[in-house]
């Protein structure tokens, strides 16, 4: 068993074709295939099966393959510690972002960005949390942006800002005309909630728990935040928002109005996460600083404390 064997089958993997992969692999595809065959044959096991046209992993295949990414990472950090020893702050950051933050985030993170690690370009990933940790435990993400607490994995995180909740509505709803609104008063039928698998719902069902009796009674599974304003200013109900998404928002042709919520709990902190003991922890360091920095006046900046997720 080889690197170059791994790298084939999460090649086919990714790729879910013989030929794809091989090509991506610059080998021919009998090349490719036949050192599957062997791999297959030294583990005792069928890493793929077919299906139709194409080719899936077998369930024994997808624990393999969750080693083999591993792997991969691994030794792929040997190249970037060795680089890093030169210079941390060279080469490409390979950034996950969860999609309620990317849209809003970025305009403001780019700039300042490419201006303070001019040498070390950002290339971003935007994933569901669960897709982003995933790829960061594997080592296909050198870093994070998100808005929840990490999981058990040992990992750095630096927390950068809270972002406030707010509650958008038509100007004509009754709570318009309140300075701010607590969230007992809020209907929870008439709570508009991202699809399954948004941290953002998870955490607007957290604030409003009477809201999960509205899940059955509306039937919306906005995979976007726009979606949710739309729907709102259309009269089917209210949202919440986040502050940096409301700051960065279409206008809505002004039919939309979005109110501060009185607990001081309804905010989301967003943080950057990254696998302890990487070698280019400096550059992420300064990353963190950056996008603290470079966020807008909308959210509450925080101080830096180092901790670490046990």
């Amino acid at each position: 068993m080889n690197l170059r064997d791994l790298r084939y089958i999460v090649a086919v993997a990714d790729l879910g074709h013989f030929g794809k992969a091989a090509e991506v692999c610059h080998v021919s595809q009998p090349t490719l295939s036949g050192q599957i065959l062997k791999l297959e044959q030294l583990l005792n096991v069928k890493v793929f099966e077919r299906i139709g046209k194409r080719v899936q992993p077998t369930a024994v295949g997808l624990e393999i393959l969750s080693h083999a990414r591993r792997a991969l990472a691994a030794a792929d950090e040997i190249l970037v510690a060795a680089d890093a020893s030169r210079d941390p702050m060279v080469g490409e950051l390979r950034l996950g972002v969860i999609p309620t933050l990317a849209p809003y985030l970025m305009s403001y993170l780019l700039p300042r960005a490419a201006h303070v690690l001019p040498a070390a370009p950002l290339v971003l990933v935007e994933e569901m949390t669960r897709h982003v940790m995933a790829r960061l435990r594997e080592g296909q993400l050198d870093a994070a942006l998100i808005a929840t607490e990490p999981d058990s994995d040992r990992l750095e995180q630096r927390e950068l800002f809270d972002d406030p909740f707010l509650l958008a509505m038509p100007g004509s709803h009754p709570l318009a005309a309140r300075e701010n609104i607590r969230l007992s008063t809020v209907d929870p039928c008439s709570l508009l909630l991202l699809a399954e698998g948004h941290c953002l719902r998870d955490q607007a069902l957290e604030l409003c728990s009477n809201a999960r009796v509205a899940t059955a009674a509306a039937d919306v599974r906005a995979s976007s935040l726009e979606t949710l304003l739309h729907l709102a200013a259309a009269g089917y109900g209210v949202t919440l928002i986040p502050s940096l998404a409301w700051e960065a928002r279409d206008s809505s042709g002004g039919r939309l109005v979005a109110r501060p919520i009185a607990e001081k709990r309804a905010r989301r902190r967003v943080r950057l996460v990254w696998r302890r003991g990487l070698p280019r922890a400096a550059a992420l360091e300064t990353l963190a600083q950056v996008v603290r920095d470079s966020a807008p006046a909308c959210v509450v900046k925080l101080g830096f404390e180092r901790i670490a997720a046990e």
